[in-house]
């Protein structure tokens, strides 16, 4: 697997499970009917933030992460980042390459840690993935999400120091 800058040209590939994950309504803050042009805009960035796709070596796209600050300002010394993985390539090891390259990204660009906003605590496979990479939970917004099966529950607000 290869993890690369994202372009223009790999959009057509993120589109149909971006659209597809957000649609779902279970892991992501995002409007459910988030058309395309505004998801585009949203997901992929410019500098200094940054959009990468892990691709395979036929270069089919498996992933997608983005890069941040998590704030401006006085906050623009944490990083964030976001992570979509291709449900046909779950569960081989593709999120938590995307999730190693954005933590390594963000120590080598300076930042001092690096913060989740909002991780839907019934997005269990992600807060174990990001436990596992040293990520805390610091805290957890009481029914935040609603959840589109589970109703309403808590956001989790993950850290790692850098």
């Amino acid at each position: 697997m290869l993890i690369r800058e994202a372009t223009d040209k790999d959009w057509p590939a993120i589109w149909p499970f971006f659209h597809d994950i957000v649609a779902a309504g279970e892991t992501f803050t995002y409007p459910v009917d988030l058309d395309e042009d505004l998801a585009r805009g949203w997901w992929l960035l410019s500098e200094p933030d940054r959009t990468v796709v892990a691709v395979d070596d036929a270069g089919t796209v498996l992933g997608t992460a983005k890069m941040n600050r998590n704030h401006m300002g006085n906050g623009s010394h944490i990083a964030s980042a976001s992570y979509m993985v291709s449900p046909e390539y779950s569960g081989r090891g593709v999120g938590r390459a995307l999730c190693a390259y954005t933590v390594d990204w963000a120590s080598r660009a300076g930042y001092r840690a690096m913060q989740f906003n909002a991780v839907v605590e019934t997005n269990v496979h992600a807060v174990r993935l990001y436990r596992s990479l040293g990520f805390e939970v610091i805290g957890t917004l009481p029914e935040g999400f609603k959840h589109p099966t589970e109703g309403y529950v808590g956001l989790h607000i993950m850290h790692k120091a850098l």
